[in-house]
């Protein structure tokens, strides 16, 4: 369903608790998650019908919803079984899952308190973020103009809507000047993230990656740290200067999405994908794919 509009496509969405086409699954130009942000959303994926770490999504999105303070009404056992259902309901089986929540149209004004709150999820085929070709080489990013703000003034630990505008800023910004990618760094100047994932850095068996204390901690973060430990790297955890970055040989990025994703250039310094890339690759997809590890 390459090209086709996200609003034409066909299938089922889960909508506040009933399965509806997916062409009539809308809501109102006044909706207020549309004018104030107020949603939070995951990003997950299935491998052979399982969703990965679902139930860690599952879990994210009620604090999630929490921070924004959306009391949601329903539970992380029941948003388990309507994800289930929605790949069921689909017929898929390798698939991305996208729940989303959301205060609705009751009132348009800051306050929200009186304003329902609706969560649907979807569903639906969609490849890696990069291209195998993108990954094999290393993807190039460039510098963003925007820094990701203090957590002082903004909720960093939700995955929520509102956080992800410079994201698109800065993205669409390195497409437009023929890169994968933006590197983007934090209200102190340290290095933080790309527009959508986690960033890593290696140099030998020891990988560094910034701390996540203005921005998501990403579940597909924390799995790589895992992986990379039991792989005999040392993970350190710290604040990173730009100008630090020539200290590393290789660079990847991790993320629902993106999965682990190679990294050959940002900005001005140069990586070359080698043996800790291709470890790293193998291990996650062995271990979002275990049933077809072991076959093979």
């Amino acid at each position: 369903m390459a090209g086709v509009p996200m609003d034409q496509r066909e299938g089922w969405i889960w909508f506040d608790g009933e399965f509806k086409p997916w062409k009539d699954a809308k809501i109102h130009v006044l909706t207020h998650g549309l004018h104030y942000a107020s949603s939070v959303f995951e990003g997950e994926r299935a491998y052979g019908g399982e969703i990965f770490k679902s139930r860690e999504h599952s879990e994210r999105l009620i604090r999630s919803a929490a921070t924004l303070d959306m009391n949601m009404p329903w539970s992380v056992d029941q948003i388990e079984e309507a994800k289930r259902a929605v790949l069921e309901k689909n017929g898929l089986v390798d698939a991305y899952v996208r729940p989303v929540v959301w205060r609705g149209s009751e009132e348009l004004s800051v306050p929200a308190r009186n304003n329902t709150i609706h969560f649907a999820i979807a569903a639906w085929v969609w490849p890696s973020y990069f291209s195998v070709e993108e990954k094999l080489k290393g993807i190039r990013l460039e510098w963003s103009k925007w820094k990701r703000p203090s957590p002082e003034t903004i909720p960093s630990s939700a995955k929520a809507a509102g956080l992800y505008m410079i994201c698109t800023l800065s993205k669409d910004a390195a497409m437009a000047n023929g890169y994968a990618d933006a590197l983007m760094l934090d209200y102190r100047g340290y290095v933080a993230e790309a527009t959508g994932a986690n960033v890593f850095f290696i140099k030998g068996k020891d990988i560094t990656t910034p701390t996540p204390d203005c921005f998501l901690d990403g579940i597909t973060r924390r799995t790589l740290i895992e992986l990379a430990k039991q792989h005999g790297y040392s993970i350190t955890e710290r604040h990173i200067k730009p100008e630090e970055l020539d200290q590393f040989d290789e660079c990847f990025l991790t993320g629902t999405a993106a999965e682990v994703t190679p990294v050959s250039e940002i900005g001005q310094f140069r990586f070359k994908p080698a043996e800790g890339c291709r470890t790293l690759i193998d291990a996650y997809a062995k271990a979002v794919q275990p049933k077809r590890a072991a076959a093979e």
